[in-house]
């Protein structure tokens, strides 16, 4: 069978699945989940054209990860065969462990369990599956590799992940200010002592980059109503968990039902195969037909959720510099109390606070390093002439209040 295929990518044209390892790792079950997991979770409720997922983005980063190591390999540096399938295949994978409508659920479900950590088991299934084919990909996946600039591309302040997701979301979510020059920061690629930099010309590529990502966060993956389609969406499988360990009768699907009834904790699920078992078959379509049934179930609070949730009527939003004031809290947890007849302990699913947090460059983990002419390094924020580029090493922390849209 012939498996050098080739995909039709709506951002990059034609993607080449480079070997017969990357087609049997792209035709496995555990990757072929990702065909049904939303890259941007409830973004869609902003930007209908956000509908794409992390098989897409998956396959992007891979392709990037071609460019860029043809493009190293132009300039004299050595990279073999064996290092580009395992650098190809860990870039390939790095999203593997994400569950249900990406990151909105990544601590309701699995409580405190990173989608990194999952990624990185299911990676070692993989090659136990695939008879240690992969042992050369999880040493780069997870940084232990010598050649420094190799799990760069992977995992960095500048990596293809990044670079794909920003070039991809801008395109699906038609938000402009995304936009990148991906095919230019790759050309400016190199790689001195083992570590990967930026030539000097890319320095106003990057900083576009840099800034687009701050964008990004603020209009798309924080954008107010986002985060009030997320929150609905936690609440609801709070609130469905709590009443399954009540062992009151909450319809969903095995896999759903597995973290429904059961508080799975980080130790737990990476010694026990039975989780890692319902994981890897749970998806977007198990939570959105569970809420789709819940809208009638007996429960008055799950029900409402659910039907607020699928009529688009999502929490009312305020995000702020500080904290809300407590008068404000208390006088809406009493108006909604009363609106919605809540008793005590039901008031959390419908009155809450928050803090949101965005830092578009971490100095300080894995620097943006320019190669100058004379072959120093030096950091892009002090290699940037734009005054606005260090304060983008700043976290920004933000605070929300959300309310039902009855008060």
């Amino acid at each position: 069978m012939n498996k050098k295929k080739i995909i039709n990518d709506p951002v990059y044209g034609f993607i080449n699945i480079p070997s017969a390892l990357i087609f049997d790792l792209i035709s496995h079950p555990y990757f072929q989940r990702l065909r049904y997991i939303k890259q941007l979770g409830m973004t869609h409720l902003v930007y209908p054209g956000a509908l794409h997922t992390r098989f897409h983005h998956a396959l992007g980063a891979m392709h990037l990860m071609s460019l860029a190591i043809e493009v190293l390999r132009g300039k004299g540096h050595v990279i073999s065969a064996e290092e580009e399938e395992a650098a190809t295949i860990a870039i390939l994978l790095h999203d593997i462990g994400h569950g249900p409508f990406s990151h909105a659920l990544e601590h309701t479900l699995v409580n405190g369990i990173k989608h990194e950590d999952i990624s990185m088991l299911i990676m070692e299934k993989l090659n136990a599956a695939f008879e240690g084919k992969l042992s050369l990909a999880i040493q780069i996946f997870k940084g232990d590799y010598h050649r420094g600039f190799l799990p760069q591309l992977v995992s960095s302040q500048l990596d293809l992940d990044r670079m794909d997701y920003l070039n991809r979301d801008s395109f699906f979510t038609g938000v402009s200010e995304g936009v990148i020059s991906f095919d230019r920061i790759i050309k400016m690629f190199n790689v001195l002592d083992g570590n990967l930099v930026i030539e000097e010309k890319g320095i106003y590529s990057i900083e576009n980059f840099l800034i687009s990502r701050r964008l990004m966060y603020w209009q798309v993956y924080l954008h107010k109503t986002v985060i009030a389609g997320e929150m609905l969406l936690v609440k609801i499988l709070e609130r469905a968990k709590e009443l399954a360990s009540k062992g009151i009768e909450v319809f969903a699907t095995p896999a759903l039902q597995h973290f429904l009834k059961n508080e799975v904790k980080e130790a737990d699920f990476f010694v026990e195969e039975i989780h890692l078992k319902h994981f890897s078959r749970l998806d977007d379509q198990d939570i959105f037909a569970s809420v789709k049934v819940w809208v009638d179930h007996e429960d008055r609070i799950l029900s409402r959720l659910c039907r607020m949730l699928t009529q688009r009527n999502l929490y009312k939003v305020e995000i702020s510099n500080h904290a809300p004031a407590k008068d404000k809290v208390k006088e809406l947890s009493v108006s909604t109390a009363a609106a919605l007849d809540l008793k005590e302990g039901e008031l959390r699913y419908f009155v809450f606070t928050d803090v949101i947090r965005n830092r578009a460059y971490d100095a300080g983990s894995g620097n943006i390093n320019i190669l100058l002419k004379n072959n120093e390094i030096i950091d892009i924020a002090k290699a940037s002439d734009l005054s606005n580029l260090e304060s983008l090493d700043k976290t920004v922390k933000k605070h929300i209040l959300c309310y039902p849209r009855i008060v």
